[in-house]
């Protein structure tokens, strides 16, 4: 090899640009290069994860608002719902005392009574909100349930449901207010 350097040529380019760079290219040796080099990686990977954390957040920001949109709609009117269901503990316990002779009496407003509870129900299936209305002798369920009493009660068994006071309510799937029960106890007193 020879030491003779062959001219480069060079298109035409407009290198009034490059008269704004204020680099002494001869000044920087490879090492400072290098280090520079290094540094402007160092600083483009910590922009990147920058950006892919801010990328993420607002990701996460969008997911809990949607969740939060969905949430409200579902149970934003669970305060109105509890503060019904005092109309229907009512109306109910309106057509559960109603004697025969009162229904022969009053049969037209009896009748108003229980379209009056029927269009509730309906209007409360409507948004969501399902009776929990127990059968005596099924299970008592603590998540569904709330034993106002317990009692021992021949031919059954312990943790049967011997009495409902009160129909609880679900609005989807959260617990609106629980029903009230009485259950059947452990302890059956002996017959001496």
């Amino acid at each position: 090899m020879s030491d003779e350097r062959k001219p480069i040529t060079m298109p035409d380019v407009d290198l009034t640009a490059l008269d704004e760079i204020e680099v002494d290219i001869e000044a920087l040796d490879e090492g400072a290069l290098s280090q520079e080099l290094e540094e402007l990686r160092n600083e483009r990977d910590e922009y990147r994860d920058r950006f892919m954390r801010a990328l993420a957040d607002a990701e996460n920001s969008r997911k809990r608002s949607e969740r939060d949109r969905r949430e409200a709609e579902q149970y934003g009117g669970s305060k109105l719902a509890r503060d019904m269901l005092p109309v229907y503990d009512n109306l109910f316990r309106a057509l559960e005392t109603a004697t025969d002779e009162q229904r022969e009496v009053s049969g037209a407003l009896l009748q108003g009574v229980e379209l009056t509870m029927r269009e509730l129900v309906n209007v409360l299936k409507k948004h969501g909100i399902e009776p929990i209305t127990p059968d005596v002798g099924e299970k008592f369920d603590p998540n569904l349930h709330q034993a106002m009493f317990e009692a021992p009660l021949p031919d059954t068994k312990a943790g049967d449901i011997i009495q409902v006071s009160q129909a609880g309510f679900m609005l989807h799937d959260r617990l609106l207010r629980p029903a009230q029960v009485g259950v059947s106890s452990t302890r059956v007193p002996k017959v001496t």
